[in-house]
This record gives C-alpha cells, structure tokens and sequence, in this order.
C-alpha cells in the first residue's frame, strides 16, 4: 500500500532525529501559565509555538499549567497534551509533587519555563532537563507584588536561585538577558542563548495609515510602562500634529490608563483596541508607521520582531531584551528615556526617509529568527543533557 501521509518538512524531520537519538520519546514542559490564560502573553506563546513543532516531529509532548479560566484541566492542543491545574500559587508545588508521582506518565525529558517564580526542578527532578529562563525579573517585583512578596521574589532571584539552579543547563532568549544571568551568578558555560522566533504569516503587504501612527502590543500591566508611553506620543505631536497611537491587548491597568488619557486631553490621540484576532493584529502591523513599546524589563519584544518581519520599524526602550530585538538603527531607535522616546517616536513620524531605511532594515533583521530554528536549538540542548547523562552513567564503576 502506498504511504500518502504527509513527508515532514526537514526541520521537522531533524528535529525527529535529534530527539531519536538522544532517547527523548516522551518531554515534559512545566510552566506557570498557559497560552488559553487570559493573562497569557509572549513567554506562553513561546512554550505553545515550540510545543506544537516538537509534537509534529513525533515527540510525544505534555505541557503543565496552572488552570485556565474557562477551560478543561485535561487538553489536547495542535497535537500536545495540555494539564492545567492549580492556582497561580499552587501550580508549583502541585506540579513538583505530580512530577515526582509520575501522575502523567514517566518522561525522558524536563523543559522548565522559569517566568518569574521558579519550580525548583533541581531539587526534585530527575534525569536530562533544562531551564528556560525569558529574563531576570529584577524591578519587575515591586511592579507587579506587594512590598513583602516583592522582597520575597527579588531575594529568592538574586540570592537562591543562582545557587540552586548552578549545575542546571539554561537557555535564555537573548545575549543582554544572558549578561544579567551571569551577573546574578549563573555558570557561564551553563547558558545557552537561543531567540524566539517570528511566525512566517507576519511579512510585508497591505497599506500604510494616511496619518502618522503608533501601535503598541501587549499585556496593560505596570512593567509595559505604558502610561510613559501615552505621554511620549503626545509629547510627539508637538512637531507630528497627526500622530495617534493605538493600544491592542487587555489589562488590570485599562481604566488608569484612560483615566490618564483623559487627563492629557488625548481622546482623539489614543485608541484602546483591546483584544484583537490574527488577522486584525496582523493588518495593524503592516498598516502603522511604527512599533513602539517602553517597557522597563522583556525577554526579548517579540511584538518588535514580529513587525519587523512585516517591514514596520520600533521605537523602544534601551532595555536587556529589546537591545537584541531591535537593531538600534538599523531595524528601529531604542530610547534612554521618555524624553528620546517622544523625539524618537516624532522622528519616524516626519522623516519619511529615516522610516524607509529602518523598515527596509527591520525586513533583513526579522529574517534572522525562525521557529523552526528556536525549536532545534532548545531540543539540542536537552537532548545533549540526555547524551551527556549516559556518557556519566557509562562511566560508573559497576557492582561488584
């Protein structure tokens, strides 16, 4: 009989073979939130993106999440299991505890995403794992937790973590992020740097707003600084009359922000889009002028990356993160502070030949990162924990 079953892609099937050969069958993912969170944001949209590719590569996959409003414990998405279960406190020892039970089945392969909180893998895992860390959260605790839990966390960060965590193999999504790793105390030869990826639908096409414009994409929290942002853009409009500036995502920060808006008489200036579909996100990006974000800690600005691959520059923050999405330059202008954000933001604004060249360069700069690559990069990782593994094991004197 004739196989018509799809031939897989041959980044599929080279992932395929690098799991084969390292043994890694059946890969575990632990992570704090999942991508049907409603505060799911670009690390979740990492671990899912990965996930799927690894699945269509024959690796049998589950992904443990804290639960997600609105939708089962037990899933199957794009070809992976999914467990969500436990509260935003509770999924971390509920999921060391099902871990070490074997509640889900044996595995032979650990990825833990650390977002904020680690899991503390090193303690109670065994066999080849590694450690995703998106970024070190530094000033983020105050932002986002009360005074006492935010001391908490940064101690645990700074002071814990790194020696808990030193044998374990990380990767991080940036070179800047890697330096604060190093800084913190993390082994250096224990860091690998890999960058996400940007999906191929993001690409150039449609047509650009008739007047100068601003979008901004992601969560309405306080790290995305987007009250700073709000002030730039109408700091802006002092040499760029027209400039407006639209919000697309959702967030406990939604009425302040308005409230903000209100204040600086900007209601003809910015728009709340709220949450929006692919293809909506996607026409955004082809038609605004300019991508900003002025947020004080990111992995990486995937949004950045994202526009970048549909021709449209960034306006940023000089942060760990967006000095590695952005080609300062070259793909868009990072900004030391509000002051440069607004100069910045008005100079893309008026300088149609300045916005031409970093647009044909944010083209060259997204081309750079696929998903395809993120995938192998992070599964060689784990499968040279595994390789390595047995190396040790071969090497241990037998009994008797």
């Amino acid at each position: 009989m004739t196989d018509l079953s799809p031939t897989p892609s041959p980044a599929i099937a080279k992932l395929g073979d690098i799991a084969a050969a390292a043994g890694l069958r059946r890969i575990h993912l632990i992570a704090w939130r999942d991508l049907d969170d409603v505060e799911a944001g670009g690390s979740e949209v990492h671990a899912a993106t990965v996930a799927r590719l690894w699945a269509e590569a024959g690796i049998d996959v589950l992904m443990r999440t804290s639960w997600a409003q609105g939708h089962p414990n037990f899933d199957r998405r794009d070809g992976y299991h999914v467990v969500r279960k436990g509260g935003r406190y509770a999924v971390f020892p509920r999921t060391a505890l099902a871990e070490i039970r074997q509640t889900y089945g044996p595995r032979d392969g650990l990825v833990e995403i650390w977002n904020g909180m680690p899991f503390f893998s090193p303690v109670w895992a065994t066999g080849p794992r590694i450690v995703l860390m998106h970024h070190v959260h530094a000033d983020m605790w105050r932002m986002v937790l009360p005074p006492k839990l935010a001391a908490a966390g940064d101690f645990v960060e700074r002071r814990v973590a790194p020696v808990i965590y030193r044998r374990s193999r990380m990767v991080t999504l940036s070179p800047s992020s890697r330096k604060e790793m190093l800084e913190l105390g993390f082994a250096d030869e224990r860091i690998d740097v890999v960058p996400p990826g940007v999906d191929p639908r993001f690409s150039p096409g449609g047509t650009l707003t008739e007047q100068p414009s601003i979008l901004v994409v992601g969560r309405l929290v306080p790290v995305k600084q987007l009250d700073r942002l709000i002030r730039a853009t109408v700091e802006a409009r002092q040499q760029a009359p027209h400039l407006t500036l639209t919000i697309v995502g959702t967030g406990p920060l939604r009425h302040e922000l308005e409230e903000l808006v209100a204040q600086l008489d900007a209601g003809d200036t910015v728009t709340f889009a709220g949450h929006v579909d692919d293809d909506e996100l996607l026409h955004l990006y082809r038609s605004s002028w300019m991508v900003a974000s002025a947020s004080a800690r990111e992995g990486w600005g995937m949004t950045l990356t994202e526009a970048a691959a549909c021709g449209t520059p960034s306006v940023a923050t000089r942060i760990a993160g967006h000095v590695d999405a952005v080609d300062d330059g070259v793909s868009g202008l990072l900004a030391a502070d509000e002051c440069e954000l607004a100069a910045h933001l008005a100079t893309l604004a008026t300088d149609r030949a300045r916005r031409d060249r970093l647009g044909a360069g944010a083209l060259v700069h997204a081309r750079r990162f696929t998903w395809d690559t993120t995938a192998t990069r992070i599964l060689t990782a784990l499968a040279d924990e595994a390789l390595r593994r047995r190396g040790r094991w071969r090497t241990r004197p037998r009994p008797g």
